[in-house]
Parts: C-alpha cells; structure tokens; sequence
C-alpha cells in the first residue's frame, strides 16, 4: 500500500463522566446545609485547572442546581459566594462551557446577587459576570436587557477595587458601537470612571483606561466631554499623556495612545495642541519599536509552549492586533506580527479555531504577494502549517492561486524560500484530489521538479522527495501520473539511487518506488526496468534497515496475490534471487524486518 509522508496531529476527545464527578454533583442535594457547603467548597477546588471535570460537571447537572443554591434565600451568604466562584471556575473553561451556562440564564441570576449587602458576594457575583461578558459567544446585549443594570453598577463602582476592576472590564469588552456608548455615556461612565485612572492597583487602572478607549472610539460627544475632565487637579488629556511614557507597560502607552488618537480625530484635541504634540510624535516614533518589540516577546512566548500560545490567542483583540500588524507600514514591524503569527499557528488547536475566525490566511497572501525575502521566508514558512491537512484554511489558500504563488518560491535563489515553497506543495498533496495534484504538476513543470530533485540544498532535496511521496498515493493517482510522467520520474529515482546520497534521501526514494509499486499499471514500469529491480535487490541486503524496509515495501506491493499477474511477477522476481533474500531476511534480529521478510514469503506460498 501507498505510505505518505506527513501524519497529521489527532487532538484528543472528552473521556466519559467519571463517577467522582457524579459523586461532588450528588453532595448538592444533602438535606444538611453545611454539607452542601462543603460540597461546593470541594467541588472548586477539583475544577481549578480542570476542563474534564467542569465539563462531567456540567453535563451531570450541576449547573441549574448551583443557581438554584445561589438565589435561594434560605442559602447562607458563603453558600451563596462559593456557588458563585465556582460558577466563574467553570465559565473559565471552554466555550461550550459558556454556552452551557448562558442556556441555564446565568446572567438574570447573578445580576439579581448584585442586590445583595455582602461585598464578597457581590465580587464573586462580578467576577463570574466578567468572565462570562468577555467570552465571544456571549451577547453583550444580555448587559442592556434591563435597563437597571448599568446604573445599579455604576453605583457598585466605588465598593472595592476588585468591583472597579470587574465592572470596567465587563463595559469595555460590552461597549460595542455608538448605542452602547450613549448608554454608558448617560449613565455618568466618564465622571465615574475617570478618578479611577488614579488608582493605586494597574489592574484598575488599565480597566478604567480601555472604558476610555471604547468610549471615545469615533464619538464626538464623549470626546470632546472628556477634554474638559478634572481628575484630582490634572485634566484627563495630560493624564493619558503621562501614560504614554516609555516606563509605563507597553499596553498602557498603546492603550493610552488610542485615547488621545479618537480625540484628535473627534476635533476634541487640536493636533497642534502644545501639551501634547511633542509626546505624540515621540510615541508615533517609538509607536513601531513598540508595536514589534511585543510581537517579538509573544513569538518568543509561545514558540514551544501550548498553554502559553493559548492565553496569547485568547488576550482581548490580540488576534486583531497581530493581523493588523500584517499590514503596517513599517517592514520590521510587519516581519513581527508575522513571526508571532508563524510561532502561534504550531497549535493545531488554534489553527482549527482562532486563525480560521480571523481568517488568518486572506492578510498572510496579501504579504506573500509583495514582501522582501526576510518576511517571506517567516510567512511562506507559516503557509506550510495553514496547508496542513486539518487545517480549515487550505481549502480557501487553494482557491486564492496558492499552488501558481508557492511554485514560484521554489524557482527562487534563496534556498529558505525554495524549501517552503516544495514543503508547502509536499503539504498540499497530503491526501489531496486529483485535481489539485494536476495542478500542482502543471504549475510547477517536469522540468522544474527534477531541477528541485538535483537541488545543491539537502532541506530542498527532502522536500521534494516528499512532494513526490504525496502525490504518489492513492492507485487511481499514482496510475495517472506515472502514465503521463513516468519515464521522467524513473530516471530521478535511477539517479538518485546511484548517487551520493546519504540514508535518509535514498529511504524516501525507495518509498517512492514502494508507491509506485502499489499502482495497478504503474507497477510494470518497476517490473520492466531491470536496472531498478537489481537496485531493489541491492538495499534488500544492504547494511542500514532503514534502506532494507523501504526496499521490503517495494518487493511486498509487487508480489501481492490479490493482484492482477501476480504471479508472473513473483516468478520473475524469485528467478532474480529474491526469495532467497526473503528467507535470509526472514531470520533478521529486526524484529519489524523479520515479520515484513515473512509476510511476503507468504505471499509465495499462498
């Protein structure tokens, strides 16, 4: 049978409820209150860190019941405030987790707990309502339902700073479009949020300083409010230019640099105004060192870590802003967001999800169309793990001219680029159609093909090996490519036989041929070349087992009993003296070469 090169990753699926998980939801139901209370205590803890167990959680019910123990009056204030931690433990797991809880109208029930006297309670309350509002599946609509809420948290703002926190964080991520921004605007946000700009905890204040952003985001009115506003003595322009100081995070200054730009372009701030020009320019020239100093530190971050990768992707607008960053003006920059992007998309998991959402491929092409060799060695590189198997974005690449772009690289001098070129192809033909497979002969020529074949690169020689492998797969494929081409395919494989090539380049050039010999018609062109055939021979005895595998495939798709003559293949090949070798093999101390060299004695004896 035909052998492929690439095997792609396979993610894991939920395993089955567990009877603990069982056991913690059967706790919520004791007729003894405290009990419950240690039910729900343990249930947290088990589910810190845990998606397979808040999923059985959710699955066996215990999401209703927990609702059920939150609003019930007769429930203890720290019944109530576990309930609803562990509520936020389990929106902090996956999506579907969210979904689940949104279906189970969450939202009503621990905007109801915000009544209550118990500061606890009520940042629990808060906590949950924040990790719930900032997940993408949840409509920030279900925030303006009732139109009590938004004064009802405007008020809680000055209780603590884990509420201040909270709810900036719920309004900036719910503030989408002008109607949201009116009733923010109406309800006092500027006055009540702009002394919070001051406070002693980052958190806050970066909170406060996105509510900002969103607000100002093409509105004059709240622009041109917020000129005017006093914060302890200091006008919130010069505040915001305080936050542009290259001591400040980098966020800050970006975030705080936002601000002041939805100003400027509201009419609110002149662009000549003297109390800020000279910082604006000096942020609009550190803008890009800032902007590709971070894409630089989250590349590095998630090069080899998937936990890491994941709280990357799921940073508020993160994806958005690299994508954007695909597009700057400025190359270094630009070659950044590309690199951050070439180290996120190693998860297979984000390239089924976020890059698919984001539509990653559409910018990267535009990049590949017009770039400077450094940034299209990173983003031709990228193309080769968007044009995996599993990825849903090959379809699309497919149909945006990929193959005619990627055969191009492959003509280019940079060897870097030759080789994601023919690595991106080799990708491509990985289970792919005929279709695709013509294509990919067509635009990238015989001629060119056996030019990568003798490449001076190693990496390019591999590739294209590879490629070859791929698209030698599947009978109906091999029998159709080797009828058009197949003189010129035997000849680079009889040359690279020959040649000094070390083991793992003739390994692939033999699997090649073990394809080549799994094809109904292409077989006769391996059973007609005895040149071939005594080079099969040869690495049969060789001394690497690598060679004498790959070589055991060829021998094993030749003789195979259920095919079409069989037989007079088996005659020729035993006149050529392999069923002696066979039976040499056959007693090999490799116990994988041992069973393969028998189960083709088999073949003859059946």
């Amino acid at each position: 049978m035909a052998c492929l090169l690439e095997t792609p990753i396979r993610m894991s699926v939920l395993s089955e409820v567990t009877a603990s998980s069982r056991h913690y939801v059967d706790r919520l139901f004791d007729p003894d209150p405290q009990k419950v209370l240690q039910g729900v205590i343990d249930m947290k803890n088990a589910v810190i860190g845990n998606n397979k167990q808040k999923a059985n959680l959710i699955v066996l019910g215990a999401v209703p019941r927990l609702l059920y123990l939150l609003q019930q009056e007769t429930s203890s204030t720290e019944l109530k405030t576990e309930c609803a931690v562990v509520l936020g433990s389990l929106a902090m797991g996956t999506e579907n987790n969210v979904k689940s809880l949104l279906d189970c109208h969450i939202i009503p029930a621990l905007l109801q707990g915000l009544l209550s006297p118990d500061l606890k309670f009520i940042e629990a309350c808060l906590r949950c309502l924040r990790t719930i509002f900032t997940s993408p599946v949840t409509p920030e609509e279900l925030l303006y339902t009732d139109a009590t809420v938004i004064p009802h948290l405007m008020a809680l703002l000055s209780r603590s700073r884990y509420t201040q926190e909270y709810i900036c964080q719920i309004f900036s991520h719910c503030c989408k479009g002008p109607d949201h921004q009116t009733i923010l605007f109406n309800h006092g946000a500027v006055q009540n949020i702009a002394h919070l700009l001051t406070s002693a905890s980052y958190k806050v204040r970066m909170q406060a300083l996105k509510c900002f952003s969103v607000l100002a985001f093409e509105n004059p009115q709240v622009s041109m409010t917020l000129v005017n506003v006093l914060v302890d003595g200091e006008l919130l322009p010069q505040i915001f230019v305080k936050m542009l100081q290259r001591d400040k995070p980098i966020e800050m200054q970006l975030t705080s640099a936002k601000c002041l730009t939805y100003m400027c372009r509201a009419g609110a701030i002149r662009t000549d105004d003297n109390c800020i020009v000279l910082k604006l320019d000096h942020d609009l020239k550190h803008a890009h060192e800032l902007r590709q100093a971070a894409f630089k530190l989250y590349a590095s971050l998630g090069a080899n870590d998937e936990d890491i990768r994941k709280k990357i992707i799921e940073t508020e607008n993160m994806m958005d802003r690299i994508v954007t960053g695909l597009s700057e003006s400025s190359v270094k920059v630009r070659l950044a967001a590309v690199r951050c992007l070439h180290s996120l998309s190693r998860s297979v998991q984000q390239l089924r999800t976020s890059f698919q959402d984001h539509a990653v491929w559409k910018p990267l092409m535009k990049v590949l169309q017009n770039a400077p060799d450094e940034i299209l060695v990173v983003a031709s590189s990228m193309l080769c793990n968007l044009l995996l198997e599993f990825s849903p974005s090959k379809e699309p690449i497919l149909e945006s001219g990929a193959v005619e772009l990627l055969c191009g690289l492959t003509q280019s001098e940079n060897p870097a680029l030759r080789v994601n070129g023919i690595w991106a192809l080799m990708n491509m033909a990985f289970q792919a159609e005929q279709k695709i497979k013509a294509d990919i002969l067509r635009s990238l020529s015989t001629e060119q093909l056996f030019r990568l074949l003798s490449d001076s690169d190693l990496n390019v020689l591999m590739k294209t090996l590879g490629l070859l492998r791929n698209l030698l797969s599947t009978r109906p494929h091999i029998d159709k490519i080797m009828s058009t081409h197949g003189k010129q395919i035997m000849q680079a494989v009889t040359l690279i036989l020959e040649g000094e090539h070390n083991i793992e380049v003739k390994e692939q050039t033999l699997c090649i041929l073990a394809n080549i010999a799994d094809g109904t018609t292409a077989k006769e062109l391996i059973m007609t070349n005895d040149d071939i055939l005594q080079k099969i021979k040869y690495y049969m005895g060789h001394s690497h087992v690598k060679l004498q595998l790959a070589a055991m495939f060829c021998i094993s798709n030749l003789i195979w009993n259920e095919e079409e003559g069989s037989q007079e293949r088996q005659d020729k090949l035993r006149d050529m003296g392999i069923v002696d070798i066979l039976h040499k093999l056959s007693q090999s101390p490799d116990s994988n070469l041992c069973d393969k060299a028998k189960m083709a004695l088999q073949q003859y004896l059946a």
